[in-house]
């Protein structure tokens, strides 16, 4: 039988163990079994080394494996607050401690601006959109930038003058306003949000989520806990920080919104946006009730251009608004809001730049930004260039006096870098 087996069996040496094993499993008494344990498969890809070139089976492919990719460089996450300065006075030197605070009362005749340069703030990687200056703590600036950051800058610092630097968006940031209350900076920017930080923790205490490019806020003049903020869509909302949530709705089909000013002590405010109908003579700039949500007059500018900034006058009925006409408008600030045709302030050129201007402390000059990266200096009553300081590279974008000290101006550029004078 066993002769029989072996002549007319197909089955490999591999497979002829198993097939003796169920045979004898028949019979009464197995035998006992010491099966030799198993040894594990060769791998090629430790034993043997691949010749460039040679073939490799599938089966050999497979006991190799996977060549594994390498792993990507991780990408460092900035993290949301970096404090390589100090937002203390303590580094201040003692001379510009005591201006601020004695307010400039004995500085007040100091209004020529020279051209000698105070500071060089160097610290964004792209172009600057606004710059802002602390009433409440003097010696601090905030810049917003392009590269998604926030800087806070100790002007005055004998040490380190970049205070801190602020990351919590996620897309360039594109206007920042100190509050009046304490260290809080509010930003907004293309991340579709405003976001409200505490400088002096380091923490962002609210996040105000829109559907829009948040391009412009404004802090109540009176109340802190309000503000506006308008964006891409034409939106314009009042917001209550205490609440985090809309008070008042402002909608009329507009097109962006450039700037925001209230007036009329808080119970007004003036908007400006990017008007692509027809007819650009409508709603170019809009005054508002604040608390009716209407429109009080929206035929205020007649002109074919629009203006990127908007400013009211410290103490006069009148505000300015810059126009991409390449001069600065004068308007009254109470009914009817009437332009006047007969002054104006020419000589800086803006060339589709968002450049802004602003008025001094005392409400005697009005300083404008140009592409050309200068500051034009105009005599408030005359209208006429008092001064023309080249300052950048590139466009001046931005340009804004200090709360206190009278002759000392900052200015912010599309090169990304922030001057002051004094």
């Amino acid at each position: 039988m066993d002769l029989l087996w072996n002549a007319y069996s197909n089955v490999s040496d591999d497979e002829e163990q198993p097939k003796r094993q169920r045979l004898s499993f028949s019979s009464s008494n197995p035998p006992k079994r010491h099966l030799p344990s198993p040894s594990p498969p060769p791998l090629f890809h430790q034993t043997q080394s691949t010749i460039p070139g040679s073939y490799i089976s599938k089966r050999q492919r497979a006991l190799m494996g996977p060549t594994p990719a390498p792993l990507p460089d991780p990408v460092p996450v900035p993290s949301p607050f970096t404090l390589p300065g100090s937002i203390s006075v303590t580094d201040v030197h003692h001379n510009i401690l005591s201006l601020l605070k004695s307010k400039a009362k004995d500085h007040q005749s100091q209004n020529l601006i020279s051209e000698k340069l105070s500071a060089t703030l160097s610290g964004h990687t792209n172009a600057v959109n606004a710059i802002h200056w602390s009433s409440t703590h003097a010696h601090l600036l905030a810049s917003a930038g392009m590269d998604h950051t926030i800087c806070v800058w100790n002007v005055w610092s004998r040490n380190q003058k970049k205070a801190c630097v602020l990351n919590f968006h996620n897309a360039a940031v594109k206007d920042v306003k100190w509050s009046q209350q304490g260290h809080f900076l509010l930003s907004c920017g293309y991340d579709c949000t405003s976001r409200l930080v505490d400088v002096e923790k380091g923490l962002e205490t609210q996040v105000f989520r829109e559907d829009q490019i948040v391009a412009v806020i404004k802090f109540h003049p009176d109340n802190s806990n309000i503000f506006l903020s308008g964006g891409s869509k034409g939106h314009i909302k009042l917001w209550d920080v205490r609440t985090g949530k809309v008070v008042h709705n402002y909608n009329r089909n507009l097109g962006p919104i450039l700037d925001l000013e209230f007036i009329m002590n808080g119970k007004q405010f003036i908007s400006s946006c990017d008007v692509s109908q027809s007819n650009i003579s409508e709603n170019a700039i809009i005054v508002w009730d604040v608390s009716r949500e209407v429109p009080l007059s929206n035929q205020v500018y007649a002109e074919a251009y629009t203006c990127p900034c908007v400013r009211l006058h410290p103490f006069d009925s009148i505000f300015v608004a810059q126009s991409n006409g390449n001069y600065v408008a004068i308007f009254t600030s109470t009914p009817p809001y009437r332009l006047n045709k007969y002054k104006r302030y020419e000589g800086h050129v803006i060339s589709g730049f968002p450049i802004k201007c602003s008025f001094s402390l005392d409400g005697k000059k009005l300083a404008s930004g140009s592409s050309d990266g200068s500051i034009f200096l105009y005599d408030y009553q005359s209208s006429k260039v008092v001064k023309k300081i080249k300052a950048h590279d590139q466009a001046c974008i931005d340009v804004a006096f200090h709360p206190i000290i009278p002759n000392v101006i900052a200015s912010c550029s599309w090169d990304g870098s922030i001057l002051v004078f004094e």
